[in-house]
């Protein structure tokens, strides 16, 4: 059979090291499918229960591997599917490219079922690379376009795909003539260094405090060595935003921990007594939690230059890679010889791991859920791979979980999306199976999309080369974390309609769909449970029946905030519940 357009594309896919897509089939893109059926290589089509779990899978696959991840889907229906997925991709600066079917080219503009504008569709999330492919001579061009801007800007772009054009015979060598590219997939080598008066102007501003902080985020993954050396050199604290918890270990005595609403204490007032701060890698999006305006001076390093200036007045801004600007700015820093600044975080943060540790072990009627991640934190391998949803979870995840050296560790950052935890595990096993991997999910999350993505993980996990692979889920029959915003914000009680999620049990679902299944009431039990599920022989659903009213306390909590939260437990038929967990939290600090 002659090659088509569909055969070319994948074939061109593979070339740039695309080893797996994730998606889901339909007729808009039967003729891609039908060429994964007649593709000798080794890249695999990786089914998923829905295009946005196809996209999740996708962002994850970046995120794990610094490759770029693939998604594939449908025409209509299926694309509209994969934006939430997308826009976590794109918020998170992840290099995906999205191929999608459409409508053969004859019934376009006609009100075709299923016909969908999908240029216009695409045009935000893929802001930097949408194109629809008219013509079988494109096929080259567009792939490698789509595939390199992906990798070079750290976006999501997408190539539409008429079912028609699918089935064209390919042009894998477009004629040498006018209107025609010629495009390739050779390496690109760059220089991401700042120029030496620039470097010395950073190193002028951060030689000159004495207070000195440091802010880390995803764009410092890949820099720890030389970001920790810094911070020695500096006798800095370094507070990480959410998704760089894995750039340093959390065991470190001068790492605060995590910034923001999900914070530590130690990071707050790392931020409020510094007079410089240097920012790596990060556009951590509360203002409110960094240093006040004119109080530190300010050095910035960002692979993107936009970036720069975003969120806090600074002094020098560096546009270049973490590890090398780092590395580069190193032989230029004096070492700091005051350490009383250093020992005054470091007593913050043993002070900080003795608060976490008996707020974990407070008492209620239900599993305290801090707990269970504190008991996480002493048995999670050296090379785990764990993920996390949003939602109350992510409090626990970002105060309670310690990240050591080797782990890999993300969740839906600039997006914020529910959904993403149990998909984001499941890549991450696909590219890493001799890793353990845990995803840390509330209830709301997993009838959102978890429940579906286990039957993937039923399908699969006798693949792996290692089986350990647990779903820890909180259960406590609320959307959590929006109750406790609408008490601190607005000084609303619990709205039952709107809170209250469906009795389910996930243990048992889990055995249905033939993994381990734990089901967990008891505090006593915990540690043993978690030791069951990294001994188990299969894939874990770890469902803790957790108490609802344990409040996920904020570093810092203004008066508006105080006065809304006693308002709404005012009101609250569980107020006297909450209150009483607030004040045994507040007394373990």
């Amino acid at each position: 059979m002659a090659k088509t357009v569909a055969d070319f594309v994948l074939a061109r896919l593979a070339e740039w090291g695309i080893e797996r897509v994730f998606g889901y089939p339909g007729d808009g893109i039967n003729g891609l499918i039908g060429a994964f059926g007649r593709e000798g290589q080794t890249m695999r089509f990786i089914q998923s229960r829905h295009e946005e779990e196809a996209a999740f899978m996708a962002c994850a696959h970046a995120k794990f591997t610094g490759q770029i991840g693939v998604c594939l889907a449908t025409s209509g229906p299926g694309a509209i599917h994969l934006l939430n997925g997308l826009y976590d991709a794109k918020l998170d600066h992840q290099p995906v490219v999205a191929i999608v079917g459409q409508q053969a080219r004859s019934s376009l503009g006609g009100d075709f079922q299923q016909e969908v504008d999908l240029a216009a569709l695409f045009k935000d999330v893929a802001r930097d690379f949408i194109q629809v492919m008219s013509t079988a001579e494109q096929a080259r061009h567009l792939v490698d376009r789509a595939m390199r801007i992906a990798l070079e800007r750290r976006a999501v772009t997408c190539i539409v795909i008429p079912n028609d054009v699918q089935d064209l015979p390919a042009v894998p060598n477009p004629p040498q003539q006018h209107g025609m590219m010629h495009t390739g997939i050779g390496a690109v080598s760059h220089s991401h260094v700042p120029g030496e008066d620039a470097l010395h102007n950073a190193a002028s501003v951060l030689n000159r405090g004495r207070k000195v902080a440091i802010l880390a985020g995803a764009g410092a993954l890949g820099a720890s060595d030389e970001l920790a050396q810094v911070a020695e050199r500096l006798g800095a604290g370094v507070a990480k935003a959410l998704l760089g918890k894995a750039v340093l270990s959390d065991r470190l005595p001068y790492v605060t921990g995590s910034i923001g609403l999900l914070g530590t204490v130690p990071s707050w007032r790392l931020m409020q007594d510094c007079d410089t701060l240097l920012m790596v890698g990060t556009t951590f999006p509360y203002t409110e939690f960094l240093p006040p305006e004119g109080q530190a001076a300010g050095v910035q390093i960002d692979r993107d230059g936009r970036a720069l200036g975003l969120r806090y007045p600074i002094e020098v801004g560096l546009a270049g890679d973490a590890k090398q600007t780092l590395a580069a700015l190193l032989p230029l820093l004096e070492q700091k010889t005051d350490l009383d600044w250093r020992h005054d975080i470091e007593k913050e943060v043993a002070r900080w791991r003795e608060v976490v540790t008996a707020r974990a072990q407070t008492r209620g009627q239900l599993i305290n859920p801090q707990l269970p991640f504190l008991e996480l934190s002493k048995r999670l391998p050296d090379d785990s791979i764990v993920t996390c949803d949003s939602g109350s979870a992510a409090n626990w995840y970002a105060r309670d979980v310690d990240v050591r050296p080797g782990m890999l560790a993300s969740i839906s950052g600039g997006l914020a999306t529910m959904g993403c935890a149990v998909p984001y595990a499941l890549s991450g096993k696909l590219a890493w199976p001799r890793r353990p991997v845990v995803a840390l999910v509330g209830d709301g999350a997993m009838q959102m999309n978890g429940i579906n993505t286990l039957i993937t993980v039923a399908d699969r996990w006798r693949d792996w080369e290692d089986p350990r692979f647990v779903v820890l889920v909180l259960n406590n029959g609320d959307l959590n974390l929006v109750t406790w915003e609408q008490r601190i914000m607005g000084g609303d009680p619990r709205f039952r309609d709107s809170q209250r999620l469906p009795p389910f049990s996930y243990a048992e679902y889990g055995k249905l769909v033939g993994l381990e299944g734990i089901r967990v009431t008891d505090s006593e039990d915990v540690p043993s449970a978690l030791d069951r599920a990294f001994a188990a022989d299969r894939p874990v659903v770890l469902e803790l029946m957790t108490d609802p009213e344990v409040p996920p306390m904020p570093p810092h909590i203004t008066a508006k905030q105080f006065g809304a939260y006693m308002q709404a437990l005012r009101k609250d038929p569980a107020g006297g519940a909450a209150l009483r967990a607030t004040l045994k939290q507040w007394w373990a600090g």
